[in-house]
């Protein structure tokens, strides 16, 4: 039975609140780190950049407050037609965009500029809400992951096309909404094992070995990276071997094989200098094909003592995966443009260019010390208000909350996000529409994924890849997408209480 009551009495108010404070900091900080003493009343003139996100801001609510007078099924009906006209229009950017600092992302709008890769991710999450949901999906079987995968995978290859790396990773935080829903732990752990294998091997790869080469014992082992990273992968495959089997035997079989390579490897380097790099690959050839015949040899179906086909099988594919994913890491590296590398670099300590790469960095750290515990005061940051910051009003905002208030404010401002983000969390659980609910995961893993990443640039902890901060960094699209999503989540909780 439908039970009509005002939205003022469904809607989730405390989120609501959280919000407001958000964008009203958010906006204060824009007028902080753009201010000009000839301008002083800057909010109140809409060809300052104050006064433009002060217009975004009142947009928003209008946006806001048109979402919550929406019927709520609407999202769910043209939750495919409003992908596939934001994948239209990711295209059609790539052609009509003017070009923004080498990206073509943006779409012109008079003296306004638009992201269509910011709106992506509000039609991405729907897309995703939709088809997860449906009766007759399961989150099981090749096909399926497939076409979940595709849903965020497509949008990420045509922003990566723009130019636009940065808005482009965002996408990878759907990952986390299909483990939240099904999606086996070990996928998960794989994505992180990748991440670390590529840190270790472009970190202690040839610059090391290279710096060690004089050394006649240490020149032997060619890339520390590459021979750290093919231990990690035995210790994986041990791994494997232990939780879903406790198949001990296989362990120490495989521990005997290992010693006996390392015996015969110290051997023959002590007549002929051979990298160890290539008898650790051997070792882990070996693996492959030793888990390649107990596939062939083991039963379809097992008890936990004794593996089965599909396990051997799976551990097969590991093995030379990992394996020519660590050797081919620095080739991935290589791709990517120079000023990227320069960034991984000085995150990962490989290099310091503090006149650089490390520069944007550097003054951000300066600035957020610089406030030490209450802060300089309002209006009186010297790195900001002296520009010592670049995009300080965008990707660095935080750096005027860290000058200016200090830690106390900075403590304020990432308490706050913590509470909406446990706030959205709530919200998703509390669902009792499977579509409602994968959409609230996914409103709360982009909303995490931006935070985190954008904290971890200013203050030094991830590279520098051009994501903003929610509902404070410049600009309209950041704060109209994450409006949407927000507000479009609170609508459907609302229609919850009216079921």
């Amino acid at each position: 039975m439908i039970r009509r009551q005002s939205i003022s009495n469904t809607v989730d108010w405390p989120a609501i609140f959280i919000y407001i404070l958000l964008i009203a900091m958010g906006g204060m900080s824009v007028f902080c780190a753009t201010y000009n003493p000839e301008h002083p009343l800057a909010i109140f003139e809409f060809g300052q950049k104050a006064g433009k996100q002060v217009i975004w801001i009142l947009c928003s609510g209008v946006i806001a407050t048109s979402i919550l007078l929406i019927n709520s099924r609407i999202w769910e009906t043209f939750s495919m037609i409003i992908y596939t006209a934001l994948i239209l229009l990711l295209i059609l950017t790539i052609f009509i965009s003017s070009g923004h600092k080498g990206s073509h992302s943006w779409i012109d709008i008079g003296p306004f500029a638009l992201q269509p890769a910011e709106f992506a991710k509000f039609a991405t999450a729907l897309a995703l809400s939709h088809v997860i949901s449906r009766y007759d999906f399961h989150l099981k079987g090749f096909r399926n992951y497939a076409i979940v995968c595709a849903l965020f995978l497509l949008p990420m290859v045509i922003i990566i096309a723009q130019n636009e790396t940065g808005s482009a990773l965002v996408f990878s935080s759907f990952f986390l909404v299909l483990y939240r829903k099904g999606m086996p732990g070990v996928l998960l752990f794989l994505s992180f094992l990748a991440i670390v294998l590529f840190i270790i091997v472009i970190k202690f790869g040839d610059p090391l070995a290279e710096s060690l080469s004089q050394n006649t014992f240490w020149s032997s082992f060619g890339s520390i990276g590459l021979l750290v990273a093919c231990i990690l992968i035995f210790l994986t495959v041990v791994g494997f071997l232990l939780v879903f089997h406790h198949d001990t035997e296989s362990v120490w079989f495989l521990i005997k094989i290992l010693i006996s390579t390392i015996v015969v490897a110290l051997a023959i380097n002590y007549f002929f200098s051979l990298s160890y790099c290539l008898f650790a690959i051997a070792f882990l050839l070996f693996v492959f094909a030793w888990s390649v015949v107990r596939a062939w040899r083991a039963p379809i179906s097992s008890s936990i003592r004794t593996p089965s086909r599909k396990f051997f099988s799976l551990l097969a594919v590991f093995t030379l995966s990992a394996t020519l994913y660590s050797q081919s890491a620095s080739m991935a590296f290589n791709v990517l443009q120079p000023h990227q590398q320069s960034r991984i670099r000085v995150v990962l300590g490989m290099e310091d260019d503090p006149k650089g790469a490390g520069y944007n960095v550097n003054q951000s750290k300066i600035a957020i010390g610089s406030g030490q515990f209450i802060g300089k005061g309002f209006l009186n940051g010297t790195q900001t208000k002296l520009n010592y910051v670049p995009e300080q009003e965008t990707d660095f905002i935080f750096c005027t909350i860290g000058e200016e208030f200090g830690f106390v404010g900075s403590f304020l401002v990432l308490f706050l996000y913590l509470l909406l983000m446990i706030r959205i969390v709530q919200i998703a659980e509390r669902q009792n529409e499977e579509f409602n609910q994968i959409y609230g995961y996914c409103v709360a893993t982009i909303l995490f994924f931006h935070f985190a990443i954008n904290i971890g640039m200013v203050i030094g902890l991830a590279p520098i890849i051009g994501i903003p901060l929610p509902f404070f960094s410049y600009g309209g699209s950041s704060l109209w997408s994450f409006t949407i999503m927000l507000f479009v989540l609170l609508r459907l909780d609302a229609s919850r209480l009216e079921r």
